[in-house]
């Protein structure tokens, strides 16, 4: 399977929790529209089918592209 690029995946999960947060103050349906939209993204991006799972993923992989530049760096 692809994967995004790392920059790619952390600008999505950074736009999803802005959004999170400009959702809880103002649940306007142009909020709730750019919501659907980066969590459909991510869902493609991760080959997931549900939000919460696609956060998860992304986050996963993130975590794995750290350590392995931790690693090289410590090498």
């Amino acid at each position: 399977m692809l994967r995004p690029h790392p920059t790619f995946l952390q600008s999505l999960l950074e736009t999803h929790a802005s959004l999170r947060h400009l959702q809880a103050r103002e649940n306007s349906a142009e909020v709730r529209r750019q919501l659907d939209d980066v969590s459909y993204t991510l869902c493609v991006s991760t080959g997931t089918r549900t939000p919460e799972t696609a956060l998860a993923a992304a986050r996963a992989q993130l975590a794995g592209v750290h350590s392995r530049e931790d690693a090289r760096l410590s090498a």
